[in-house]
């Protein structure tokens, strides 16, 4: 039989003989893509599970430039000049200045006194109104004299200034408390007595 088979391969014709190794030629092909295209489809997807494998790079954020940065190759931009002092509106008032604030001392009390004696046109200074205080009462606004003959006529002298409650009254100062054992009221009544008696609290040097 095989003696058979080869004589009948023996007289296969030139042309069934190059059909027959194409066709051979053709198998071998389809194989070996087949077997590139499975290894091709497989190495993405290994690349695919490293890649999910690995931690994720941080992302780098640019630092920002400062906004007053100056931008290179750029001339500086000169300043603005500063924009003109607006009129006032006519027929507008301006508002009070704050009234100023004085401390509870001896020194405050004064500045104050003081400064309504200037608005109430009533002369005197720092230094005589001080200088009197301290003789009279040693800047103790609640000194009283019992001993004197105003003590022994039922008024007595009395706050900084020693002053009677008549006098008080008769030269209280408007602006300020009716209360004679008040610092500023005490000092303003005697001043305005003084400067009607001596022209000025700076001219008393002695009891008044």
């Amino acid at each position: 039989m095989l003696d058979k088979r080869l004589s009948a391969f023996r007289r296969l014709s030139l042309r069934d003989s190059v059909t027959l190794a194409v066709a051979a030629a053709g198998i071998i092909a389809v194989g070996t893509s087949s077997v590139v295209a499975l290894a091709d489809d497989s190495v993405p997807s290994r690349i695919a599970m490293v890649a999910e494998e690995q931690p994720a790079a941080p992302a780098v954020t640019p630092a920002a430039a400062p906004v007053d940065a100056p931008i290179p190759g750029l001339p500086e931009l000169p300043a603005l000049p500063a924009l003109p002092e607006l009129p006032p509106v006519p027929g507008l008032t301006p508002p009070p200045p704050p009234a100023p604030v004085y401390e509870d001392n001896l020194d405050g009390w004064i500045h104050h006194a003081l400064d309504i004696m200037a608005a109430q046109g009533i002369p005197g200074s720092y230094n005589g109104i001080y200088r009197n205080i301290m003789r009279e009462s040693g800047g103790n606004p609640q000194a009283i004299n019992l001993w004197d003959s105003n003590a022994a006529a039922g008024i007595p002298s009395k706050g900084l200034l020693q002053v009677i409650d008549p006098t008080f009254n008769a030269y209280h100062v408007e602006g300020t408390a009716w209360d004679i054992w008040d610092p500023v009221a005490n000092i303003t009544a005697a001043c305005n007595y003084a400067a009607h008696r001596y022209g000025s609290m700076d001219n008393v040097n002695s009891a008044y």
